[in-house]
């Protein structure tokens, strides 16, 4: 159900193309372009973080700023990231051995060559889901909740996701799954996940998702990290909000309340990137240095030499 949304044109050959699907809805929520299927329930990945970052704000979760950034991040796993998570630990009276997430590598490939080159493994720590993780056991805390049981879908804290997905997306889930991390994965739709960027980008933002979208936008490497394309897209488009997710998704907010949310069915983010920025530039209008860098960005080479790109397979 999803269509051609991106060439790889190598020395003037189309020599493959990714499928996917997207969506831009304005203000109100109503759309007002897409390509291929947005209205089935798909798995929205980490680019629902913010939703659940949400549930543990309206429930008595204190972080602000980089912290309540962090919360909501699929961080690079750089050393004010590590931090950053032991602050939110502590704070709970807490350290790492409660966290349920996998051990794993740093995201950012710097970071996990340096841990590699010191003859370091992997921890939970590093894993990019693990701010979300302290986060969700400060508030199991605060709430006098479990702590062993809290990526159980039947847990309070999870029914407290749930129910907030539901009511910011507009729709009811329909799927739960289990994200990378180990926590409860709900569906929505691509529309749904749009919705729910415009609400927290837009003037309609209430004072809790204001709360995170303002602290993302502040400390975007705190949701990302130094590197990544979803920290450099917020530097450069100041009323941006942004967060990536597996498999190639993608939701995207801006300040006038309009939103996009993508998904790439074979979770290339070389396709991501392209699909993303042209809607940006050619649909919604966006005028950015940033967004015609990343445009551009896919390149292939072959010896060393530029010999192609990856381009929007779709116009406007």
């Amino acid at each position: 159900m999803s269509v051609p949304v991106a060439y790889v044109v190598r020395s003037g050959l189309v020599e493959g193309a990714h499928f996917g699907s997207a969506v831009v809805v304005d203000a109100q929520g109503k759309v007002e372009w897409s390509i291929g299927d947005v209205s089935t329930a798909m798995f929205p990945r980490s680019s629902s973080k913010l939703m659940q970052g949400l549930a543990m704000v309206r429930n008595g979760l204190p972080l602000k700023d980089e912290l309540l950034a962090l919360a909501c991040a699929s961080h690079s796993g750089e050393d004010f990231h590590l931090a950053g998570v032991e602050d939110i630990l502590n704070a709970a009276n807490l350290d790492t051995s409660a966290l349920q997430c996998p051990a794993d590598w740093p995201l950012d490939e710097v970071e996990r060559d340096t841990l590699l080159a010191a003859g370091l493994g992997k921890t939970s720590s590093y894993m990019n889901c693990s701010g979300k993780h302290s986060a969700m056991l400060f508030t199991c805390v605060l709430n006098g909740w479990d702590t062993n049981t809290y990526l159980k879908p039947t847990h309070p804290l999870q029914i407290a996701c749930k129910e907030t997905i539901e009511e910011v997306t507009g729709q009811t889930i329909e799927h739960i799954g289990v994200d990378g991390c180990g926590a409860p994965l709900m569906s929505t739709s691509l529309v749904g996940l749009a919705r729910a960027f415009s609400k927290f980008a837009g003037p309609s933002a209430d004072s809790k998702q204001k709360s995170i979208a303002d602290a993302i936008r502040a400390n975007p490497q705190y949701l990302g990290g130094t590197r990544r394309d979803v920290t450099k897209l917020m530097q450069g488009v100041p009323s941006l909000l942004a967060k990536d997710g597996a498999e190639a998704v993608y939701g995207i907010g801006l300040g006038d309340g309009r939103a996009l949310a993508l998904k790439i069915e074979d979770g290339a983010d070389r396709a991501r990137i392209v699909v993303a920025m042209s809607i940006l530039q050619n649909v919604m209008g966006v005028v950015s240095q940033e967004v015609e860098r990343q445009l551009e960005s896919q390149e292939l080479f072959g010896g060393g030499v530029h010999v192609g790109k990856v381009i929007p397979a779709f116009s406007v």
